[in-house]
Parts: C-alpha cells; sequence; structure tokens
C-alpha cells in the first residue's frame, strides 16, 4: 500500500468525526486522539519489529513480550478498582498463560522458534489475556454487588471462604470466557478474523491461511481459560481475610 493510499483512510477517520459533531456524541477529541496515537505506536512497532526480526535477539523479543504484559496489565487493572495488588495478580495469569502456551506452541514444533512467530501470536494471546482479565473484574464487581448478602448468610452458616464464593467465582470465570468461546462458534460466517484477513491481502493461500487462523482461534480457548481461572484464584484471597471474613472491597 502506497504511502499516499494509506492516508486516503483518514476519510474514515473525518466520516466519524463528522458524524459525532452531528449526532453531538462528542467524541470528537477521542477519536482524532486515538486517531494520533495508533499512527504513532503502530508505526514505532513496525520499526521494533523490523529491528528484531533482522538481529534474531532472544534478549529483544523478552524485552519485547515484558512490554506486551506490562502494557496488558495496566489496562486491565483499571477494571479492578478496590482490589488491592490486583495488578501483580493479572500480570502472573497473563504471564503464565503466554509462557505454557507459546511453550506448547514451540515445543510441540507448531510454530518456529523464531520472532517472526513469537512476537505475532504472542500478541493475539497476550491481548486476549487483557480482554478476559478485564471481563472477569467487571462480572466479579457486578456478582459482588448483587450477590453480597448472599455470600454474609453462608459465611453465618458455617461455610468456607471457598464454599461462600463458589457460585461467584463460577459465574465471573464462565462470563470472561464466553465472548472468546462465541467468536469461535461465528468464525468465518459473521467476520474474517484478522490474522487470516491479513495473510490473504498479503497474498497468501486461503487454505493455509485458515489453517493458522484455527490455531489462533484454538489457542485462544486455552488462554482464555487459564487466565480465568488463575485469577480466579489469585483474586479469592483479596476478598477475605485469614479468618474467612468477608471484605467489601467495592
Amino acid at each position: 500500500m502506497s504511502t499516499f493510499a494509506l492516508l486516503l483512510t483518514l476519510i474514515f477517520v473525518a466520516f466519524a468525526i463528522i458524524l459525532s459533531i452531528w449526532q453531538r456524541i462528542g467524541l470528537e477529541k477521542d477519536i482524532i486522539i486515538g486517531t494520533v496515537r495508533a499512527a504513532i505506536q503502530l508505526i514505532a512497532v513496525g520499526y521494533v519489529l523490523h529491528t528484531i526480526f533482522r538481529l534474531q535477539s532472544w534478549i529483544l523479543i523478552l524485552l519485547m513480550l515484558t512490554m506486551m504484559i506490562t502494557v496488558a496489565t495496566l489496562n486491565a487493572r483499571k477494571k479492578g478498582r478496590g482490589l488491592p495488588k490486583i495488578g501483580r495478580r493479572i500480570a502472573i495469569a497473563i504471564t503464565s498463560t503466554e509462557i505454557l502456551t507459546i511453550g506448547l506452541l514451540v515445543g510441540l514444533k507448531i510454530i518456529g522458534s523464531t520472532p517472526q512467530y513469537i512476537i505475532p501470536i504472542s500478541g493475539m494471546i497476550i491481548g486476549n489475556g487483557m480482554v478476559v482479565s478485564g471481563l472477569f473484574l467487571n462480572r466479579l464487581h457486578s456478582e459482588l454487588e448483587t450477590r453480597r448478602e448472599e455470600i454474609k448468610v453462608y459465611l453465618a452458616l458455617g461455610a468456607t471462604s471457598k464454599q461462600a464464593i463458589s457460585h461467584v467465582m463460577q459465574n465471573t470465570v464462565k462470563a470472561s470466557m464466553l465472548p472468546t468461546i462465541d467468536g469461535m462458534k461465528t468464525v468465518g460466517l459473521v467476520q474474517l478474523p484478522g490474522m487470516m484477513t491479513g495473510m490473504i491481502v498479503a497474498g497468501a493461500n486461503p487454505i493455509e491461511a485458515v489453517r493458522y487462523q484455527i490455531l489462533i482461534m484454538y489457542s485462544f480457548t486455552s488462554s482464555a481459560a487459564i487466565t480465568a481461572i488463575l485469577l480466579g484464584l489469585l483474586t479469592h484471597g483479596l476478598l477475605f481475610n485469614k479468618a474467612h471474613q468477608f471484605i467489601e472491597r467495592f
């Protein structure tokens, strides 16, 4: 794509701004900031990836993955207002998911152990983990709001903290995984996913693109489950004290 053709895509941004002004939505500033930030961030990442791919340095790969996990953690942490040290737990959940998923993909020789494979696929796994973490914390907040008294009743009747919170955690984990599972059910019918579309546009064989997309979708399912369940286990301790008394964080 030429630079001129890329600049022409600003027409879509201008159209969004015009609609925002027309309907008095008030998102013009956010759209402009998002447009500029997206361009700067993607161009910068493009040059960084070009350097990493050329040098084939594992130190640079680890630094890139660390940066991705850090940004994902900071973004997801915003959903956990009221929970102390939740950022650390999100980082542990996402990092563990990344290590397990990429470790299996590389260990089983499903993908090559080169930055061209590891970084893009890791980015999708970490991004999915960030979304799952955000959904988890949002649902946990609403579950605790609506079932606060139920939890206290369970505790009053002699239940342990794990027994009292089990239904809340089950619903929370389920809710955070559902978008990923629903996406698997409709993939290819409602939309063509990003990786598959990118490969096809770049001239790859559609069948080969489909194979890589299946790999991503299956790894997404596993990573969503690992992230949600780990976060559930790690978050439990923030809701009760050592005497199994419920702490109202929200």
